[in-house]
């Protein structure tokens, strides 16, 4: 009698089970895992590489919280919408660093009315006051510029360029997990590993004062769809 497999096997399917298959150890190298990551993809299109960072952190506690950004050395595979939220005598320059949107009330205006046609949000210190009028909107989708994020700036020009070329936000969710993408498949191994290196080191230099003793549980990689691996450090 043919053994039944579970929900979960059925509904991942063949594909997915032959991936799985060569998965042959419980930890691999960060260089051993880049090589393998792209043969565990399941789709036929170029899926992202994934990182999921388990951090030995109470949530509940301030001090505790990781957060901090990391200028990925190859960038993350995917053209960002940028809106920069600017005095007027700075439209012109954050329009030629890249943004797709610049303003300030016309642009607030826009988004409530529905209008938000960007993936992230930048803003000069003196802007702050006025998106007090948006702020649960953008805050709702996660778009809220933030000093922490570095996305609130003097520098608004800079800060573009660095987004555009794939500086990235991390941060802890609920869970004490980060997840965030460090790349396309298609990068290849060597392209990867430098991604991954440079996001390890950024969230090792981040460690909060209120962690003690281990800092980092566990480190694993996965493709849009397929297996995920455990990464040893």
């Amino acid at each position: 009698m043919a053994s039944k497999r579970s929900p979960l096997a059925r509904k991942k399917g063949k594909k997915y089970a032959e991936r799985k298959a060569l998965i042959t150890k419980a930890l691999y190298s960060i260089a051993e895992a880049m090589e393998l990551l792209p043969k565990l993809s399941t789709t036929s299109f170029d899926g992202a590489a994934e990182v999921h960072i388990r951090i030995n952190a109470d949530t509940t506690q301030a001090d505790q919280l990781v957060r901090t950004t990391v200028p990925l050395p190859h960038g993350t595979g995917k053209d960002v919408r940028i809106a920069a939220f600017v005095p007027d005598d700075m439209i012109d320059e954050a329009k030629k660093a890249g943004a797709v949107l610049a303003g300030n009330e016309d642009l607030i205006k826009d988004i409530s009315e529905g209008k938000i046609e960007f993936d992230i949000a930048v803003a000069a210190p003196q802007m702050m006051k006025s998106l007090g009028k948006i702020a649960k909107t953008l805050g709702q989708k996660g778009l809220m510029p933030s000093p922490k994020a570095g996305t609130v700036t003097d520098k608004v020009a800079k800060t573009i360029g660095e987004l555009k070329k794939g500086r990235i936000e991390i941060k802890m969710d609920k869970q004490a997990i980060i997840h965030t993408v460090f790349g396309k498949i298609s990068f290849g191994p060597k392209q990867l590993q430098e991604n991954l290196e440079a996001l390890l080191t950024a969230v090792k230099e981040a460690q909060p004062s209120g962690i003690k003793g281990e800092y980092i549980l566990s480190v694993g990689v996965s493709p849009t769809m397929g297996p995920g691996i455990k990464v040893q450090l």
